[in-house]
């Protein structure tokens, strides 16, 4: 399945007409920031913006599934779906000032407070060196030993946040041949993302997106 491309314009007609979520300061200036963050940011296949294919796309799915689902949605799902990725890639920031005087995690927390700031901090991947082993292989399945514990123990705007990132990544990277995480993905969709779906409360949306997504992966593995 098709990962599109989805322009500012259409992120913000859908949060204010579809979602009925007030585009105010507070969305405002997450947009200003992911799109400082990640600006000129490209994806695997070295043309593809990754706000435009990741981000708001993400940020939409997330939406669409409180909506679908009745659950409440307000700017904090919103917001927190736009800056998900921001910590991950915080050293790209070039002119917060305030960033620079006091940190950008202390920045970010102080902008859009404790609640979106722990689900960023939740979804972060912890620097590899956190870690013991006796090599990179070692290290890696410890952390993601940790991160899936997180996942586990985190709130439900966090598990869908993460299960529409999963699912884009799955997609995006399903498009381009020869890409080397497509084995990484399969492994931990098998070994974590099918199940964390399944896991109370359930997501039988994500289910069966994920299930797809997979089955496309492991046939495109076998083609190649």
């Amino acid at each position: 399945m098709d990962v599109h491309s989805v322009t500012k314009e259409d992120l913000l007609n859908i949060v204010e007409n579809e979602a009925k979520v007030r585009i105010d300061s507070f969305v405002e200036g997450a947009i200003e920031l992911a799109e400082e963050v990640h600006s000129d940011l490209k994806r695997e296949d070295g043309k593809s913006s990754f706000l435009e294919t990741h981000v708001w796309p993400v940020t939409i799915d997330v939406m669409r599934h409180y909506q679908k689902t009745n659950k409440l949605l307000t700017s904090l799902q919103v917001v927190s779906s736009i800056l998900h990725d921001v910590l991950e890639d915080d050293d790209r920031i070039l002119d917060l000032n305030s960033s620079k005087a006091y940190g950008f995690d202390a920045y970010f927390k102080h902008r859009f407070g404790d609640y979106v700031y722990n689900i960023a901090t939740t979804l972060k991947t912890k620097p590899l060196g956190n870690y013991f082993g006796t090599n990179n292989e070692e290290k890696q399945t410890a952390r993601f030993f940790d991160y899936c514990t997180e996942l586990t123990k985190s709130a439900y705007d966090v598990k869908i946040i993460k299960l529409s990132d999963r699912l884009n990544n799955m997609r995006f990277i399903s498009q381009i041949s020869g890409q080397e995480k497509i084995q990484r993905y399969i492994r931990e969709a098998e070994d974590f993302y099918i199940a964390f779906s399944i896991f109370p409360p359930s997501v039988s949306e994500f289910y069966t997106k994920m299930r797809q997504a997979y089955d496309d992966l492991k046939s495109i593995k076998v083609s190649m």
